[in-house]
């Protein structure tokens, strides 16, 4: 069984946690070139550079076959947005990158829950990557906010028991109000594909679908290691 808090992270010092995270979904048009030398050196640098000031790399993503815009998904996340920012940058200058452009990016943050308090990203409770990602920005109606809490609150409850029925699956969701054209980013692991799929579509049979205005595009990749990214670059 998935351990649920293997940090062992109370509510209080998770909302008390500030937690940025990005995403950046690359398309590959052609190959590295020839100042690519070494990807995988440039890549492994890359990762120990930023990790030393506080950037943690979830994930690096084949996405190719998916969708005809994404082959490489990148997941960062770190207290501090600047330093997101920085190693953003430092990593499309990288000239192992320089076959990648970006086709989407978002940002997001962790805040507290409105009814679940204890609610909060795999990443923060210390949960390990699984080899599946899927990632897309989520709207909620106009009309969501303006419900009465009893209405809203039940509605997520029928949505998060449908949730827990897939413990093998890791959730990820930040807020992202301002921070981009979304209020929300979510996204899910797991060490089977096919299980995303299956939580997806079950996850549609609830009363809190009826609020949903946005939630494309969707991203999906399975985790890499430097070297394999470094091929898959060349």
């Amino acid at each position: 069984m998935t351990e649920l808090n293997p940090a062992g992270i109370s509510a209080e010092q998770l909302n008390q946690t500030i937690a940025y995270t990005q995403y950046a979904v690359y398309t590959r048009h052609g190959g590295a070139g020839a100042d690519a030398a070494d990807p995988q050196t440039q890549l492994d640098r890359w990762v120990e550079k930023w990790t030393g000031r506080g950037v943690t790399v979830r994930g690096l993503y084949d996405a190719s076959g998916f969708k005809a815009d994404s082959d490489v998904i990148v997941w960062t996340h770190c207290p501090d947005m600047a330093t997101l920012q920085a190693a953003h940058v430092a990593f499309r200058r990288l000239p192992a990158a320089g076959a990648l452009t970006l086709a989407w990016s978002a940002v997001g943050v962790h805040r507290e829950a409105e009814f679940a308090k204890s609610h909060g990203p795999a990443f923060m409770y210390g949960k390990q990557p699984r080899t599946w990602l899927t990632v897309y920005p989520f709207v909620r109606s106009y009309e969501w906010y303006l419900l009465p809490d009893d209405q809203r609150r039940e509605m997520l409850l029928e949505h998060g028991k449908k949730g827990r029925q897939y413990p093998q699956v890791n959730a990820n969701t930040v807020a992202a109000f301002a921070l981009g054209d979304y209020e929300w980013l979510l996204a899910f692991e797991a060490d089977e594909l096919t299980d995303l799929v299956d939580m997806m579509r079950d996850l549609r049979y609830t009363e809190a679908r009826r609020h949903v205005r946005e939630e494309l595009p969707f991203y999906t990749g399975r985790r890499i290691t430097t070297a394999q990214l470094a091929v898959l670059l060349a």
